[in-house]
């Protein structure tokens, strides 16, 4: 059901924007339903641009599963570049669907996936361009539910203000039982959308804003949080605080509501769940212009940094014939040349050697290339680069996180040195021509010789490089800033400080001699702001809006982040960014994400926390 008056007014200003193609929808794959025939309208707003979002493989997931039923409509809608922003603004238009250019505010539903905390304020300009209040005690039954998941719902607590539901865990299932859920709510309440999506909307500023969320908005939201364990409202849940500002509770507002929010975990067959076999195919060029197949989802370790191996547990796979029948048939629904076989550890699949000679057996005729990312530097890695005939092998990308062994003691992550080199002497060998590395600084108990062990490992690769193909390979040692995350061992560290953050960048590039290896290191203001966002409560959300107020936008984009204002924002509003960010918390002290019960729960992390104090001590003892 077209909105042909819309779409008409964008395509007059697609002249003057970069790339316009992005903002017109009408790929390949994509479906588009007529509202008039359907029971309720989902769109999956993806905060940041359309590049990166449509590279994402949960969008192309869940877009597939809920078009899949006849009685939903699911459409996208992403973060607009700063120009088309602007265009949109100066033209009063809003921010659209691109299968039907339907304004946000006109679906009954609107789910966005939160993948990094810095991309925040690209909800509040999705929100606001798409003419839906941006606090959810504004909206009415007039407004779509506004639902939030995905890594960045572990701590949802900076967001409260602005989100009606939290989906904690896995979307496949707990996104039908929303929709469900919500139009069910709506229809008995006499206020269902069904054949009215081109009912005039009021413009921005003419909608009343005090008017608060209704009383049936408010019970149909707690009918929801009360129906699962998985759904948090924070509507229902009220922090409390010591005079020292730290939190002495969280009260529930209504005892319908969960007291402690698990997540949703995929119990059946991962077999059952369907692949996206017809992804979208785009029309501009995107992060990543390739067919992806999630071959396992969770992690066998259970590395102390490390969120994802914690939110994603329990480890399921799919069985070899499930990956290749889906590779192939997407092949043939896209024309993609490149499949990437996806998930936190892809060499640690229990069917790796049978997986791979078997996609290369189908796909290497076809021209077709096999991409691993997420390799696991062990013994089999020495094997790999002969397995791995007919994957592309421009560069040989690996994540030692850390270069000596008692760190990676501490970070629970065992590796050997002598399997990373041997790995890389065979790829090498195989016409592998670049290795990256990726790198942590900042880590609990680093010391300057944890440092001097990332150099030496990138040197000695480049060096092995030049004994097997006579010239130093290029190696790119990319080092992250740690930052601790909730739900992981570490979330009671502080994160390091900016001076040490950058003596660490400084002191990794001066020890660096040979010219073939390159240390790159992550944007230190955007993980100092990272941090505060990550590991912040209620009383940061103010800030949040209000740098977004004065320009905030895109900020894991550096073209784009203004650290200056965030910064000044903060002071501006007295907000301690140190005490959130790096902070060393007592296990005693109640978090702000501790109602939100991840998995293995409170009472794992702290003993593995435990466990890694001890041996920090140990480490110091024996320096």
């Amino acid at each position: 059901m077209l909105n042909n008056n819309l779409k008409e007014a964008i395509h007059r200003l697609l002249p003057r924007v970069q790339t316009p193609a992005q903002y017109m929808g009408g790929e390949w794959n994509s479906v588009v339903k007529d509202h008039r025939n359907v029971r309720g309208k989902l769109c999956l707003a993806f905060p940041d641009t359309y590049g990166l979002g449509m590279s994402h493989h949960g969008l192309q997931v869940l877009y597939s599963i809920m078009n899949a039923d006849p009685q939903w409509a699911c459409e996208r809608a992403f973060a607009p570049w700063l120009d088309f922003e602007n265009e949109l603004r100066k033209a009063n238009l809003p921010l659209y669907s691109l299968e039907t250019f339907t304004p946000l505010v006109d679906f009954d539903v609107v789910g966005f996936s939160l993948q990094y905390e810095v991309c925040y304020t690209n909800l509040l300009t999705m929100l606001d361009l798409g003419r839906i209040p941006l606090f959810s005690r504004d909206r009415t039954l007039e407004h779509p539910l506004v639902v939030c998941g995905g890594p960045g719902a572990q701590n949802p607590e900076i967001l409260a203000p602005f989100v009606d539901i939290f989906v904690i865990g896995d979307g496949e299932e707990s996104l039908p039982w929303i929709m469900e859920r919500w139009m069910t709510l709506m229809e008995q309440g006499g206020k269902s959308r069904v054949g009215r999506a081109d009912s005039p909307r009021p413009r921005e500023g003419e909608r009343g804003g005090g008017e608060g969320a209704s009383k049936p908005r408010l019970d149909m939201l707690a009918e929801i949080a009360a129906g699962t364990t998985w759904a948090y409202a924070p509507a229902f849940y009220e922090p409390e605080y010591h005079a020292d500002g730290t939190i002495a509770a969280v009260h529930r507002t209504r005892s319908d509501v969960p007291r402690q929010v698990m997540a949703c975990t995929i119990n059946q067959d991962f077999d059952a769940i369907p692949l996206p076999t017809r992804p979208i195919v785009p029309y501009v060029e995107t992060t990543h212009d390739r067919i992806a197949i999630e071959i396992m989802r969770g992690c066998p370790w259970q590395c102390r940094f490390c969120q994802s191996t914690v939110i994603k547990r329990p480890l399921r796979v799919r069985s070899v014939e499930t990956i290749v029948q889906g590779a192939l048939e997407s092949y043939r629904n896209t024309g993609h040349h490149e499949i990437s076989l996806l998930s936190l550890s892809t060499s640690d699949y229990p069917h790796f050697e049978e997986l791979v000679k078997r996609m290369h057996e189908v796909f290497t005729p076809l021209g077709v290339n096999i991409s691993l990312p997420s390799l696991r530097i062990n013994h089999q890695l020495r094997s790999l680069p002969k397995l791995m005939q007919g994957v592309r092998r421009a560069g040989l990308t690996l994540a030692p996180e850390v270069a000596r062994d008692d760190m990676r003691e501490q970070i629970r992550k065992p590796i050997k040195n002598e399997d990373l080199y041997e790995g890389c002497r065979e790829a090498f060998k195989n016409g592998w021509q670049r290795v990256k590395l990726y790198f942590m600084c900042g880590l609990p108990g680093e010391r300057a010789v944890d440092l001097d062990g990332i150099i030496d490992m990138a040197e000695q690769i480049s060096v092995i490089g030049k004994q097997v193909r006579g010239r130093y390979a290029e190696v790119t040692a990319s080092v992250s800033n740690f930052v601790p995350k909730p739900h992981t061992p570490y979330q009671w560290n502080g994160m390091q400080t900016r001076e040490y953050l950058q003596w660490a960048g400084s002191y990794l590039r001066r020890r660096c001699k040979i010219r073939a290896v390159r240390v790159k290191q992550h944007d230190i203001e955007c993980s100092l702001l990272e941090g505060v966002l990550t590991r912040g409560d209620r009383r940061i959300a103010p800030a949040l809006l209000e740098a977004w107020r004065r320009g905030c936008r895109l900020d894991g984009w550096s073209e784009c982040f203004q650290p200056h204002l965030w910064w000044q924002t903060f002071a501006d509003l007295g907000i301690d960014t140190a005490w959130y960010s790096q902070r060393q918390r007592p296990m005693t002290e109640v978090l702000p994400w501790d109602h939100v019960n991840v998995k293995k729960g409170r009472e794992y992390l702290e003993k593995e926390q435990n466990r890694s104090l001890v041996q920090l001590e140990v480490m110091a003892n024996a320096e």
